[in-house]
């Protein structure tokens, strides 16, 4: 075996046996996240061959089908549609949601208020003030104000979303910044000349991954909620598409003939986020020694 293949095996070896990691593993409920995370992926990945239908595709002949007759293993919605194949796809689309709404999240919340928080002063207490303002709306007020600005879509969803979710990710990071500013290698770093900016995105950043992981791990959850929320309400995903939110709205007008229709659409919404939470817990507990994980 040469030195490059032996490398890759050496370093998986010693991930798979840090202590975070044996910490994670022992956790039963953040396994049970994992596991549920991971079979969410696996069906979006695999959707067009779990999918015995076109999500679009009509038969107005079955509409309203009862789960397990005809052919339809969750029944069908008002125009015919397969629904085990729409809750399949809307995993796609789900995913898809929470992944770029925390990204937006992301790019709102780190770069700026990094750079505030590290020189503080009155930009600091500006940047602050900002962030303030926009948490003491509710996360999904803010989502609906930015999204009736923007237009009801799939897309502008995912930027309202991720609009709100951009404070959360700014007072974190805040709070990390100004716990590390005054440590040894940024004075190192100052002392030989590194920029503000450097030292921010080069040295200081880098030991806020843990917080900013373990964060957007949670937050995914809440994202995918927030935009079926938005859906639900007619702001996010239009008619035909299948995504969970939207299909909760059409279902409920046949809650008395045909409950399924929002029986399993709501279903994959408490699985999906139940499983990110119980994820995000674990890599809490994993990757914070002050959670008491052994």
């Amino acid at each position: 075996m040469t030195e490059f293949q032996s490398q890759p095996r050496s370093l998986a070896r010693r991930f798979w046996r840090s202590p975070a990691v044996r910490r994670f593993r022992r956790n039963r409920t953040a396994m049970l996240g994992l596991a549920m995370v991971s079979s969410l992926i696996l069906v979006a990945l695999a959707a067009p061959l779990l999918a015995p239908a076109d999500p679009l595709e009509s038969e107005l002949q079955k509409s309203l089908t009862l789960p397990g007759m005809d052919g339809f293993l969750l029944g069908s919605d008002e125009l015919g549609r397969d629904l085990w194949s729409r809750v399949v796809y809307g995993s796609r689309i789900s995913l898809t949601l929470g992944l770029i709404s925390v990204g937006i999240g992301l790019l709102i919340g780190i770069p700026l208020p990094a750079l505030a928080a590290y020189r503080g002063g009155w930009v600091d207490s500006l940047a602050m003030r900002c962030v303030d303002i926009l948490l003491s709306f509710p996360a999904i007020l803010l989502a609906i104000i930015v999204v009736s600005v923007l237009g009801p879509s799939l897309n502008n969803a995912m930027i309202a979303v991720g609009v709100a979710q951009g404070p959360i990710y700014a007072r974190l990071v805040r709070g990390v910044i100004l716990s590390l500013k005054q440590r040894e290698f940024v004075e190192a770093a100052r002392a030989i000349g590194v920029n503000d900016r450097g030292i921010v995105f080069r040295h200081i950043l880098p030991n806020c991954l843990s917080p900013i992981i373990i964060q957007s791990t949670l937050l995914i959850a809440s994202a995918i909620l927030s935009a079926s929320s938005l859906s639900f309400l007619g702001l996010g995903a239009q008619p035909p598409t299948p995504e969970w939110g939207a299909m909760l709205s059409k279902g409920r007008l046949y809650l008395r003939t045909a409950p399924f229709l929002t029986t399993f659409p709501g279903l994959a919404i408490v699985i999906t986020v139940l499983g990110f939470n119980l994820f995000g817990d674990g890599l809490r507990e994993a990757l914070d020694p002050r959670m008491g994980g052994r």
